[in-house]
């Protein structure tokens, strides 16, 4: 059986969106960041949706793949709809009340505001590790942490470090499906029985992934030793990363329409 990518990991696609830096597409993600952080109404969620959308189709990567990580967030989106939705004792008028508990509407549409921006995010900030590989990943994040090597930080380390516990989260929930496929095969049940049976039968699922996670860390690290990486100090590149004329443009531009729709909207 075919195990479908899991979110998160890299898709080798040539686009323009593959192409483009790695340094520039961090810089776009943060300006995404902040604007999704500054918009204040559903109109600006929905623009914001509509340049998702369209940096989604020219990235030419499954949208299916961009939103699976929507699932892993269920309960934190229900969650934010329901802690600013639900009132105790509602000394206004609700649109729904069961006993003490009330729905009040502007609540439910704040919590679905937040929730809408929690999935923007998700789904946005997801491109970066969908298009980059993390060979350039670390190498855009050491770039950029260069200059605290003034103050002796180990940017290269760092960087290191990051770029592996990326590149570890897809690699992670897919060990994890693949495990949950072999135990359902075998008759295990992960959807009956109360909170406490459900946490249980994922037991016989947690053992062999942190068994197959600490053998699979003890293997790059015999890798990484065997290769004579002692850091980033004085290391070397096959493929340097530089910022090209277009590179520079699409972020500037890119960047300036972000922070203008966060602030007009």
């Amino acid at each position: 059986m075919r195990v479908p990518v899991a979110f998160g990991q890299y898709v080798p696609v040539a686009s323009p969106v593959h192409r483009l830096d790695a340094k520039a597409k961090m810089g776009l993600v943060a300006a995404y960041t902040a604007a999704l952080f500054t918009i204040e109404g559903f109109m600006g969620l929905a623009v914001m949706g509509v340049l998702v959308a369209f940096a989604i189709a020219l990235a030419r990567v499954p949208a299916s793949l961009a939103l699976r990580g929507i699932k892993a967030l269920t309960f934190i989106l229900v969650f934010t709809v329901l802690a600013h939705a639900l009132r105790w004792n509602p000394a206004t008028e609700t649109l729904l009340r069961i006993g003490p508990i009330g729905i009040d509407g502007q609540g439910l549409v704040d919590g679905l505001f937040f929730a809408t921006r929690i999935i923007l995010l998700v789904v946005g900030t997801s491109l970066l590790t969908l298009t980059t590989s993390p060979v350039q990943l670390t190498d855009g994040l050491e770039r950029l942490m260069r200059p605290l090597e003034a103050v002796r930080f180990p940017a290269g380390e760092v960087a290191m470090m990051l770029t592996i516990a990326l590149r570890f989260i897809p690699t992670t929930a897919q060990e994890a499906e693949k495990i949950m496929i072999a135990q359902t095969a075998r008759g295990a049940r992960f959807d009956e029985g109360g909170l406490i049976a459900r946490a249980r039968a994922f037991v016989p699922v947690l053992v062999p992934l942190f068994v197959n996670l600490f053998r699979r860390a003890e293997d790059l690290a015999v890798a990484m030793e065997s290769r004579c990486y002692r850091g980033g100090s004085g290391r070397t590149r096959l493929l340097p990363s530089v910022m090209r004329p277009a590179d520079w443009a699409v972020l500037c531009c890119g960047a300036f329409v972000l922070v203008g729709i966060g602030i007009a909207l």
